[in-house]
């Protein structure tokens, strides 16, 4: 049992059920629009990508329309590879930083790569600037084909549509202070466990899959990444969020088994990225930068290396 003040929804040691749901979803005020920040960035590009509606998400009344975009029909000759942004919602450089590759870099993968890229898969809980969906699920512990999460399903099946193999799927994503303040701490009560305080590491990482270890492909971004940003260091027990560091600025999960968005193509190169906007050292472009220098750097190796 910790010190920490416990969730304010629910009862210390009892897993939520409706009533607290409830409770949860009734709390969770939108703070931004997605059909103001995202959609029209989307359609903007509609001249170089072809947009795909991939699915909608109805929640409460509120409908969300999932958008992703092709650069051209699949060429069968090609290696084919995704880009995820916004799979947690309030990671903001996940979403911006996919929007700034396909504005700024995309171009250049034209007869290299079948190149897909799925902006914001969690649109209900960017606009709510959250972690979960409004079924208080994390979509990132949930993409499995029979999953409860609509963001997680629809996913699935835009990448089963594609047909043929993935060579690269990367999945940009941030590690911020409301990890340790809100989220984790949501996530105790909603489970009915106690809170473990743990430590928010200061810097740029990527989460390798332990059961597909790529270190070279992981070293390659990190490379890129630390001409825009800094690289989280270990903590003194040669750990980032509890995990060993296993490279300089990386550790590993077992994606599959975990239920990540990096499982679901089974491409041979698959990372998540990690950035830390609420750094003294980083500013949102900054962030947004290293999304971008993450992406080609992830594209150029997978490409060199296929």
């Amino acid at each position: 049992m910790t010190n920490s003040p416990f969730y304010p929804i629910g009862t210390p040691g009892k897993a939520w059920g409706e009533a607290e749901l409830g409770q949860w979803q009734a709390s969770q005020s939108r703070q931004r629009r997605y059909k103001d920040d995202v959609v029209p960035r989307i359609m903007a590009l509609a001249d170089r990508f072809e947009i795909l509606s991939y699915g909608q998400i109805d929640y409460a009344g509120e409908a969300y329309s999932l958008f992703a975009l092709r650069n051209g029909a699949p060429d069968p000759s090609l290696p084919t590879a995704l880009v995820t942004g916004g799979v947690h919602g309030y990671e903001t450089s996940g979403v911006m930083g996919a929007l700034q590759f396909l504005e700024t870099r995309a171009d250049d993968y034209v007869g290299k790569v079948n190149l897909l890229v799925a902006p914001c898969v969690s649109p209900w809980a960017y606009e709510r600037i959250n972690r979960w969906n409004r079924d208080a699920i994390d979509p990132n512990r949930n993409f499995t084909p029979d999953s409860k999460a609509r963001e997680c399903t629809a996913l699935i099946e835009l990448v089963a549509a594609q047909g043929g193999s993935f060579l690269l799927h990367i999945d940009l994503h941030e590690t911020t202070d409301s990890d340790e303040s809100e989220f984790r701490p949501a996530l105790a009560a909603r489970d009915g466990e106690d809170f473990v305080p743990g430590a928010i590491p200061d810097g740029f990482y990527l989460v390798d899959d332990s059961e597909n270890r790529q270190p070279a492909f992981q070293q390659a971004i990190i490379s890129a990444v630390e001409q825009v940003t800094h690289i989280a260091p270990p903590d003194d027990a040669g750990m980032i969020i509890g995990s060993p560091v296993v490279a300089h600025g990386v550790i590993e999960y077992p994606q599959a088994r975990y239920a990540m968005c990096a499982s679901v193509t089974g491409a041979r190169f698959t990372t998540t990225t990690e950035v830390y906007p609420d750094s003294p050292r980083a500013t949102s472009a900054i962030c947004n930068h290293a999304q971008v220098a993450a992406v080609y750097a992830a594209l150029d190796f997978a490409i060199a290396h296929r």
